[in-house]
């Protein structure tokens, strides 16, 4: 008889546990999704990239070194606290080069907020 009430209370719990888990697994999905800067597929992998090496947080110097050491053109923005840049990158997929117009825009305390990305010419208008 006991082991009946057992094996009933089980079955109870159990589809509460199943729901639970999936609510854990969703969570967990939407946690790791990225922030996509571009709806342009072929930016992918440079949306990707500029992610991991540029996180929110990163102070405009150091922005500013990565763009220049990588030879990617920059300009000032057309409003305070903001750098327009041309991001050259080949896609290893098709072998065919791929060009980003990306402004990055800063805080006050010249950290990074946020970028976006568009696709773009090989050149930047000269100021």
């Amino acid at each position: 008889m006991l082991r009946k009430l057992l094996s009933q209370r089980e079955s109870l719990h159990r589809p509460l546990w199943l729901v639970a888990m999936g609510l854990v697994i969703l969570f967990g999905l939407a946690g790791c999704q990225t922030s996509a800067h571009s709806t342009d597929s072929r930016l992918r992998k440079m949306d990707e990239m500029l992610a991991s090496e540029l996180p929110k947080g990163t102070n405009m110097a150091r922005v500013s070194y990565f763009l220049s050491s990588r030879g990617f053109r920059t300009v000032p923005g057309t409003k305070p606290q903001t750098i327009i840049a041309i991001v050259r990158q080949i896609d290893t997929e098709t072998l065919r080069p791929a060009n980003a117009r990306v402004t990055f825009h800063f805080d006050a305390r010249d950290q990074l907020e946020s970028y976006e990305m568009t696709t773009a010419p090989d050149e930047l208008p000269h100021p």
